[in-house]
Order: structure tokens, then C-alpha cells, then sequence
């Protein structure tokens, strides 16, 4: 059982798309199932959960609507605006469809570092703990601090901190501050993570050895229990391609009993979304 507990789908100018933009020619086209079945037959892809990619009600009903018919997706993390005044009556709607289990506030490219952490947003929280729905934090070093103050008053929300939190493999600034924040949000049961996305932050110049510390850390940090393979396909053919970091990733974890790869790659995250 193999399942990629991150990737995407988009559509180019349709349902609120702004991202990739036309720059990244590799990606700048139509991604959907039958491509995902392409890239994923020849490891022997099981599953997976898709992931939002524009901050739009349109993006995440058309996800919804493409994942009802699609069995190869067996969850669907969307995205809502967690401030609106009517955030909980639409959580509790999407909540409704059978395949969503979590949502993605796009953290990273808010203005307010600490937007994560207001109390303005606990009603939507609310909404999603009664709904049963996770948090998928996208998560820079800087935003850290106060997604540990969330998870620290939030302990009913279960959190999963996106790609590593994306940690500074191609400069190496802030290192130890990633290293900090990483390792104060593995104290917290409800705090789960992403080996995903290492190969893109470590940009062309970085031979693939210079994850490995990263990736260690993780895997020490969080254990196989809480810790999660993802593809971030499309965005991986950036960096490298899909087969390449499967098997990059399961060298670089370390591991080698069956049950902890098994969780690794497949077993963690079927927990963490219900699937």
C-alpha cells in the first residue's frame, strides 16, 4: 500500500486559478486523475489526498466534485476563509462531502505571520473539530512560533505541517530555527508532518545529500507514526520526478522495518485523514 498523502490538480485559467504562473512552463498546464495514474502506476500508487492550490471556494468544490468519481483519491483537503463571517456554516457544508477531511489556510503567502494564532479564527476551528476536519499548515520557519502557539490552545485540532515546513535546505539561514520549531511541534500528539517537498526547496544547486539532515530530523523528530510521505506532484517536476523522490525519500529516512516504512509511506496517513 503506497499513498501519496500530498499532491494537486488545477485547471489553467478556471476555478479561481493564479498559480503556477506561465514562468514555470513545466507545469503550467491542465494536471488531473489520468495524469496522477500515469506518474504513479509504476511505483504502484494505491492512493492519495488532494491537496488545494489556489485559495478559492471554486478550486476546492471542483476538487470535491473530481474526487467523488475518482477512486485513486481517497481524501480531499480544501480550503476556506477561516475570518469570514460565515466560515462555519460553510465548513459544515463542505463537511457534507464525503471525501473531504481537512483544510489548507495558504499561510505562507498571508501578510501576518501570526494570522494562524488569532483568536478571530475560533469559530472556524470550532466548525472543524465538531466536523472531524484537520488543519494542513503551510508553514515557512518564520510562521513556527505561532503555529505552536495554535497547537498548544487548540490540543482537540489535529495539525499537519506541510513539506517540512519547508525548511532552508538550499541557504541553510535560520536553520537552527527551524530546527526549534520543528522540534517543539513533535511534542504535541496532535501534530503530525510531511516529508514532502524537500526537493523543491532545495533548488537545482543542491546535490540530493544535502536533505538528508533535514530529513533526519523529521524522521526523529516525529517518528514514522506521525510522519507522512507526499509527492507535491505537479510541483515535484520542478525538482525531479516522481519515481526519483519515492525512492530518494525511503533512502533517506533511515528506516528499514517493514512496519515503519509501511507507516511512512502509507499507514500514517491513512490514520491521520480517516481513509
Amino acid at each position: 500500500m503506497l499513498i501519496d498523502a500530498h499532491q494537486h490538480f488545477w485547471r489553467v485559467g478556471r476555478n479561481g486559478f493564479s498559480w503556477p504562473t506561465p514562468d514555470l512552463l513545466a507545469i503550467h498546464r491542465d494536471f488531473g486523475p489520468a495524469d496522477l495514474a500515469e506518474v504513479g502506476a509504476p511505483v504502484g500508487l494505491t492512493g492519495s489526498v488532494l491537496v488545494q492550490s489556489q485559495a478559492d471556494d471554486r478550486d476546492t468544490d471542483w476538487l470535491l466534485d473530481l474526487a467523488a468519481d475518482e477512486p485513486l483519491v481517497l481524501g480531499v483537503v480544501g480550503w476556506a476563509d477561516l475570518k469570514a463571517p460565515d466560515a462555519p456554516d460553510r465548513i459544515a457544508a463542505l463537511a457534507r462531502r464525503p471525501k473531504l477531511r481537512g483544510l489548507r489556510p495558504m499561510l505562507q503567502d498571508l501578510d501576518d505571520d501570526a494570522w494562524i494564532a488569532s483568536p478571530d479564527l475560533d469559530p472556524a476551528l470550532d466548525a472543524m473539530v465538531a466536523h472531524g476536519l484537520s488543519l494542513d499548515a503551510l508553514v515557512l520557519t518564520r510562521h513556527l512560533p505561532h503555529l505552536l502557539d495554535l497547537a498548544r490552545r487548540r490540543p482537540d485540532l489535529a495539525i499537519v505541517v506541510d513539506h517540512g515546513a519547508k525548511p532552508p535546505i538550499a541557504t541553510g539561514e535560520d536553520a537552527e530555527a527551524w530546527e526549534r520549531g520543528i522540534d517543539a511541534l513533535a511534542e504535541l500528539p496532535q501534530v503530525f508532518c510531511k516529508l514532502s517537498g524537500l526537493l523543491t526547496e532545495a533548488g537545482p544547486a543542491q546535490p540530493t545529500d544535502a536533505l538528508a539532515p533535514y530529513v533526519r530530523r523529521l524522521v526523529t523528530a516525529f517518528g514514522p507514526e506521525r510522519l507522512m510521505w507526499g509527492s507535491d506532484w505537479p510541483v515535484l517536476d520542478l525538482a525531479g520526478d516522481y519515481g526519483g523522490w519515492l525512492a530518494l525519500a525511503k533512502a533517506l529516512s533511515g528506516l528499514t522495518d517493514p512496519a515503519d516504512l509501511a507507516a511512512l509511506f502509507g499507514g500514517t496517513c491513512r490514520r491521520f485523514y480517516r481513509i
